[in-house]
Protein backbone atom coordinates (compact mmCIF):
# COMPACT_ATOMS: atom_id res chain seq x y z
CA UNK A 1 0.00 0.00 0.00
CA UNK A 2 1.52 3.08 -1.05
CA UNK A 3 0.63 6.01 2.06
CA UNK A 4 0.23 9.92 0.40
CA UNK A 5 -0.17 12.77 3.03
CA UNK A 6 -1.66 15.30 0.68
CA UNK A 7 -3.41 15.17 -2.21
CA UNK A 8 -0.82 17.31 -3.96
CA UNK A 9 2.18 14.39 -3.57
CA UNK A 10 0.08 11.60 -5.43
CA UNK A 11 1.93 10.79 -8.87
CA UNK A 12 -0.97 10.45 -11.84
CA UNK A 13 -2.21 7.76 -10.77
CA UNK A 14 -4.01 4.82 -13.32
CA UNK A 15 -7.89 5.09 -13.17
CA UNK A 16 -8.77 4.37 -9.79
CA UNK A 17 -12.24 2.99 -7.59
CA UNK A 18 -12.08 5.51 -4.42
CA UNK A 19 -14.39 5.41 -1.07
CA UNK A 20 -14.33 8.58 1.14
CA UNK A 21 -14.15 9.08 4.97
CA UNK A 22 -12.81 9.73 8.15
CA UNK A 23 -12.91 5.95 9.35
CA UNK A 24 -11.67 6.52 12.69
CA UNK A 25 -11.82 2.75 14.24
CA UNK A 26 -12.15 1.35 10.63
CA UNK A 27 -14.95 -0.99 12.41
CA UNK A 28 -16.38 -3.82 10.63
CA UNK A 29 -18.72 -1.56 9.29
CA UNK A 30 -15.76 0.44 7.48
CA UNK A 31 -13.80 -3.42 6.58
CA UNK A 32 -16.88 -4.12 4.88
CA UNK A 33 -17.02 -1.12 2.21
CA UNK A 34 -13.14 -1.23 1.87
CA UNK A 35 -13.42 -5.43 1.09
CA UNK A 36 -15.97 -4.28 -1.63
CA UNK A 37 -13.85 -1.51 -3.19
CA UNK A 38 -10.72 -3.89 -3.19
CA UNK A 39 -12.77 -6.99 -4.70
CA UNK A 40 -14.25 -4.59 -7.45
CA UNK A 41 -11.01 -2.71 -8.08
CA UNK A 42 -9.13 -6.59 -8.72
CA UNK A 43 -12.08 -7.91 -10.22
CA UNK A 44 -12.15 -4.76 -12.91
CA UNK A 45 -8.38 -3.93 -12.88
CA UNK A 46 -8.69 -0.73 -11.43
CA UNK A 47 -6.74 0.84 -8.87
CA UNK A 48 -7.78 0.84 -5.10
CA UNK A 49 -7.89 4.24 -3.39
CA UNK A 50 -9.01 5.33 -0.18
CA UNK A 51 -9.46 9.17 0.83
CA UNK A 52 -9.21 9.67 4.17
CA UNK A 53 -8.53 13.04 6.07
CA UNK A 54 -6.48 14.41 9.60
CA UNK A 55 -7.62 16.07 11.43
CA UNK A 56 -10.97 14.93 12.45
CA UNK A 57 -12.99 17.77 10.27
CA UNK A 58 -15.47 18.26 13.92
CA UNK A 59 -11.83 19.20 15.11
CA UNK A 60 -10.78 21.92 12.69
CA UNK A 61 -14.78 23.26 12.36
CA UNK A 62 -15.84 23.00 15.96
CA UNK A 63 -13.24 24.01 17.94
CA UNK A 64 -14.88 23.55 20.99
CA UNK A 65 -14.97 20.10 20.44
CA UNK A 66 -13.72 17.76 23.06
CA UNK A 67 -13.76 14.53 20.23
CA UNK A 68 -11.38 11.84 20.93
CA UNK A 69 -10.90 9.52 18.21
CA UNK A 70 -10.18 5.89 18.54
CA UNK A 71 -7.32 5.47 16.20
CA UNK A 72 -4.53 7.63 16.05
CA UNK A 73 -3.37 8.02 12.29
CA UNK A 74 -0.73 6.01 12.40
CA UNK A 75 -2.87 2.67 14.28
CA UNK A 76 -5.38 4.04 11.48
CA UNK A 77 -2.93 3.54 8.56
CA UNK A 78 -2.22 -0.04 9.81
CA UNK A 79 -5.21 -1.14 9.92
CA UNK A 80 -6.01 -0.17 6.38
CA UNK A 81 -2.73 -1.68 4.92
CA UNK A 82 -4.23 -5.05 5.83
CA UNK A 83 -7.70 -4.76 3.38
CA UNK A 84 -5.16 -4.53 0.47
CA UNK A 85 -5.84 -1.38 -0.70
CA UNK A 86 -3.36 -0.32 -3.12
CA UNK A 87 -3.26 3.40 -1.94
CA UNK A 88 -4.53 5.52 1.02
CA UNK A 89 -4.45 9.36 1.15
CA UNK A 90 -4.40 11.34 4.10
CA UNK A 91 -5.50 14.70 3.29
CA UNK A 92 -4.90 17.62 5.63
CA UNK A 93 -8.30 18.38 6.64
CA UNK A 94 -7.81 22.11 6.93
CA UNK A 95 -10.59 25.51 6.53
CA UNK A 96 -9.51 26.62 3.32
CA UNK A 97 -10.22 22.70 2.18
CA UNK A 98 -13.20 22.96 3.88
CA UNK A 99 -14.28 25.47 1.76
CA UNK A 100 -14.09 23.98 -1.76
CA UNK A 101 -17.49 23.40 -3.46
CA UNK A 102 -18.79 20.63 -4.35
CA UNK A 103 -17.75 20.98 -8.10
CA UNK A 104 -14.43 22.03 -7.13
CA UNK A 105 -14.06 18.90 -4.78
CA UNK A 106 -14.93 16.20 -7.59
CA UNK A 107 -13.39 17.80 -10.53
CA UNK A 108 -10.03 19.15 -9.24
CA UNK A 109 -9.58 16.24 -6.71
CA UNK A 110 -11.73 13.05 -7.55
CA UNK A 111 -11.28 13.90 -11.45
CA UNK A 112 -8.06 15.61 -12.07
CA UNK A 113 -6.11 13.92 -9.29
CA UNK A 114 -7.48 10.36 -8.76
CA UNK A 115 -9.23 9.71 -12.12
CA UNK A 116 -11.53 8.47 -10.33
CA UNK A 117 -14.05 6.06 -12.77
CA UNK A 118 -15.87 4.46 -9.88
CA UNK A 119 -16.81 5.86 -5.89
CA UNK A 120 -18.25 3.95 -3.53
CA UNK A 121 -20.06 6.11 -0.57
CA UNK A 122 -22.88 5.63 1.57
CA UNK A 123 -26.46 6.91 0.92
CA UNK A 124 -26.44 9.85 3.03
CA UNK A 125 -23.43 10.93 2.54
CA UNK A 126 -22.41 15.05 2.13
CA UNK A 127 -19.44 16.70 0.73
CA UNK A 128 -18.53 19.73 -0.49
CA UNK A 129 -18.78 23.58 1.25
CA UNK A 130 -21.24 23.34 4.47
CA UNK A 131 -21.69 19.61 3.37
CA UNK A 132 -24.70 20.93 0.86
CA UNK A 133 -24.18 18.16 -1.60
CA UNK A 134 -25.99 15.05 -1.78
CA UNK A 135 -25.03 11.43 -3.26
CA UNK A 136 -27.92 12.99 -5.85
CA UNK A 137 -25.17 15.57 -6.79
CA UNK A 138 -22.60 12.95 -6.72
CA UNK A 139 -24.61 10.80 -9.58
CA UNK A 140 -24.98 14.06 -11.50
CA UNK A 141 -21.41 14.95 -11.31
CA UNK A 142 -20.57 11.35 -12.45
CA UNK A 143 -22.44 11.59 -15.41
CA UNK A 144 -20.63 14.92 -16.46
CA UNK A 145 -17.20 13.56 -15.88
CA UNK A 146 -17.88 9.65 -16.72
CA UNK A 147 -17.76 7.84 -13.43
CA UNK A 148 -20.11 5.48 -11.54
CA UNK A 149 -21.16 6.25 -8.21
CA UNK A 150 -22.15 3.11 -5.86
CA UNK A 151 -24.48 3.63 -3.16
CA UNK A 152 -24.46 1.55 -0.09
CA UNK A 153 -28.07 1.78 0.73
CA UNK A 154 -29.28 2.42 4.27
CA UNK A 155 -30.37 -1.29 4.92
CA UNK A 156 -26.79 -2.46 3.99
CA UNK A 157 -25.58 -0.07 6.99
CA UNK A 158 -28.33 -1.01 9.05
CA UNK A 159 -27.54 -4.56 8.86
CA UNK A 160 -23.71 -3.57 9.81
CA UNK A 161 -25.61 -1.33 12.67
CA UNK A 162 -22.43 -0.18 13.76
CA UNK A 163 -20.92 3.37 14.21
CA UNK A 164 -17.59 4.54 15.33
CA UNK A 165 -19.85 7.26 17.83
CA UNK A 166 -21.21 3.80 19.62
CA UNK A 167 -17.77 2.76 19.40
CA UNK A 168 -16.80 5.79 21.28
CA UNK A 169 -19.75 5.74 23.90
CA UNK A 170 -18.59 1.68 24.89
CA UNK A 171 -15.27 2.89 25.54
CA UNK A 172 -16.23 5.92 27.45
CA UNK A 173 -18.06 3.19 29.11
CA UNK A 174 -15.49 0.48 29.65
CA UNK A 175 -17.32 -1.50 27.93
CA UNK A 176 -14.07 -2.80 25.65
CA UNK A 177 -15.63 -6.40 24.77
CA UNK A 178 -18.51 -4.54 22.84
CA UNK A 179 -16.09 -1.64 21.37
CA UNK A 180 -13.97 -4.92 20.62
CA UNK A 181 -17.05 -6.85 18.66
CA UNK A 182 -17.88 -3.63 17.08
CA UNK A 183 -13.99 -3.14 15.66
CA UNK A 184 -13.28 -6.77 14.57
CA UNK A 185 -10.28 -6.36 16.16
CA UNK A 186 -9.24 -5.86 20.39
CA UNK A 187 -9.26 -1.49 20.84
CA UNK A 188 -5.36 -0.62 21.31
CA UNK A 189 -3.30 1.97 22.84
CA UNK A 190 0.45 2.46 22.37
CA UNK A 191 2.85 4.90 23.71
CA UNK A 192 6.60 5.11 25.54
CA UNK A 193 6.94 3.13 28.89
CA UNK A 194 8.42 6.79 31.28
CA UNK A 195 9.69 6.53 34.96
CA UNK A 196 6.06 6.55 37.27
CA UNK A 197 5.82 7.19 41.37
CA UNK A 198 6.95 3.90 41.80
CA UNK A 199 3.68 3.18 43.83
CA UNK A 200 3.93 -0.52 42.10
CA UNK A 201 6.80 -1.93 43.41
CA UNK A 202 5.72 -0.98 47.12
CA UNK A 203 2.45 -3.04 46.59
CA UNK A 204 4.82 -5.84 44.81
CA UNK A 205 3.08 -5.74 41.59
CA UNK A 206 5.64 -2.96 39.60
CA UNK A 207 4.00 -1.64 36.91
CA UNK A 208 5.03 -0.03 33.26
CA UNK A 209 3.54 3.65 33.43
CA UNK A 210 2.65 4.30 29.60
CA UNK A 211 2.61 7.74 28.05
CA UNK A 212 0.69 8.25 24.86
CA UNK A 213 1.99 11.53 22.61
CA UNK A 214 -1.47 11.74 20.64
CA UNK A 215 -3.98 14.09 23.04
CA UNK A 216 -6.55 13.03 20.87
CA UNK A 217 -6.43 9.36 21.32
CA UNK A 218 -9.44 8.19 23.30
CA UNK A 219 -8.40 5.90 26.73
CA UNK A 220 -11.50 4.04 28.00
CA UNK A 221 -12.81 4.81 31.42
CA UNK A 222 -10.84 4.60 34.64
CA UNK A 223 -10.86 1.36 35.94
CA UNK A 224 -8.32 -2.41 35.49
CA UNK A 225 -8.93 -3.74 32.76
CA UNK A 226 -7.08 -7.45 31.07
CA UNK A 227 -4.64 -6.49 28.46
CA UNK A 228 -2.46 -8.64 26.28
CA UNK A 229 0.94 -7.04 24.81
CA UNK A 230 3.44 -8.70 22.26
CA UNK A 231 7.18 -7.99 24.03
CA UNK A 232 10.16 -8.96 21.97
CA UNK A 233 8.19 -10.98 20.28
CA UNK A 234 6.37 -12.64 22.99
CA UNK A 235 2.90 -12.57 24.16
CA UNK A 236 2.88 -10.97 27.57
CA UNK A 237 -0.56 -10.33 29.16
CA UNK A 238 -1.50 -7.91 32.24
CA UNK A 239 -3.43 -5.59 34.29
CA UNK A 240 -3.74 -2.08 33.17
CA UNK A 241 -5.05 0.02 35.54
CA UNK A 242 -6.22 3.56 33.83
CA UNK A 243 -6.84 6.63 36.70
CA UNK A 244 -5.60 8.71 38.78
CA UNK A 245 -4.36 6.61 42.34
CA UNK A 246 -7.37 7.45 44.42
CA UNK A 247 -5.62 5.34 47.38
CA UNK A 248 -3.25 7.61 47.46
CA UNK A 249 -4.42 10.75 46.50
CA UNK A 250 -3.74 11.27 42.84
CA UNK A 251 -4.92 13.70 40.94
CA UNK A 252 -3.25 12.82 37.42
CA UNK A 253 -4.66 10.54 35.36
CA UNK A 254 -1.96 7.74 34.52
CA UNK A 255 -1.81 4.19 32.92
CA UNK A 256 0.24 1.74 34.45
CA UNK A 257 0.39 -1.96 33.61
CA UNK A 258 1.07 -4.98 35.40
CA UNK A 259 2.44 -7.74 33.35
CA UNK A 260 1.85 -11.17 34.71
CA UNK A 261 4.79 -12.90 33.25
CA UNK A 262 7.24 -10.33 32.03
CA UNK A 263 9.74 -9.24 34.93
CA UNK A 264 12.11 -7.56 32.34
CA UNK A 265 12.49 -3.57 32.07
CA UNK A 266 10.65 -1.64 29.80
CA UNK A 267 11.84 1.48 30.27
CA UNK A 268 11.66 3.47 27.18
CA UNK A 269 10.44 0.84 25.36
CA UNK A 270 7.32 1.47 22.64
CA UNK A 271 4.78 -0.90 23.81
CA UNK A 272 1.00 -1.53 22.36
CA UNK A 273 -1.84 -2.58 24.88
CA UNK A 274 -4.58 -4.44 23.50
CA UNK A 275 -7.58 -4.50 25.72
CA UNK A 276 -9.87 -7.74 26.15
CA UNK A 277 -11.94 -7.48 29.15
CA UNK A 278 -13.03 -4.41 32.20
CA UNK A 279 -11.96 -6.53 35.39
CA UNK A 280 -13.41 -3.79 37.74
CA UNK A 281 -13.70 0.18 38.50
CA UNK A 282 -11.46 2.34 39.76
CA UNK A 283 -12.11 2.63 43.75
CA UNK A 284 -10.78 4.20 47.17
CA UNK A 285 -9.31 1.59 48.78
CA UNK A 286 -9.13 2.18 53.13
CA UNK A 287 -5.20 0.92 53.15
CA UNK A 288 -2.65 -0.50 50.77
CA UNK A 289 -2.73 -3.75 52.44
CA UNK A 290 -6.42 -3.38 51.01
CA UNK A 291 -5.27 -2.35 47.55
CA UNK A 292 -2.61 -5.36 47.55
CA UNK A 293 -5.38 -7.84 48.31
CA UNK A 294 -7.79 -6.26 45.58
CA UNK A 295 -4.76 -6.13 42.78
CA UNK A 296 -4.33 -10.17 43.70
CA UNK A 297 -7.78 -11.08 43.34
CA UNK A 298 -7.64 -9.12 39.63
CA UNK A 299 -4.48 -11.24 38.73
CA UNK A 300 -6.63 -14.59 40.14
CA UNK A 301 -9.49 -13.22 37.82
CA UNK A 302 -7.20 -12.44 34.86
CA UNK A 303 -5.63 -16.46 34.84
CA UNK A 304 -8.84 -17.65 35.29
CA UNK A 305 -10.23 -15.86 32.55
CA UNK A 306 -7.30 -16.55 30.32
CA UNK A 307 -7.41 -20.29 30.67
CA UNK A 308 -10.81 -20.46 30.59
CA UNK A 309 -10.70 -18.65 26.76
CA UNK A 310 -7.92 -20.42 25.70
Amino acid sequence: MEVYNSINSIPLLPDSIVTIGTFDGVHIGHQKIIRSLVELAHQQKYESSILTFFPHPRMILQKDSSLKLINTINERSAIIKQTGVSNLIIHPFTKEFSRLTALEFVRDILVNQLHIKKIIVGYDHQFGRNRNATIDDLIEFGKTYDFEVIEITAQQLENVSISSTKIRNALNEGAVQTANNYLGYPFMISGLIVKGKGIGKTLAFPTANLKIKEDYKLIPKNGVYLVRSVIAKKEVFGLTNIGTNPTFGGIHKSIETHFLDYKNDLYNKNIRINFIKKIREEKIFDSKEALKIAIKEDEIFARDYLKINE
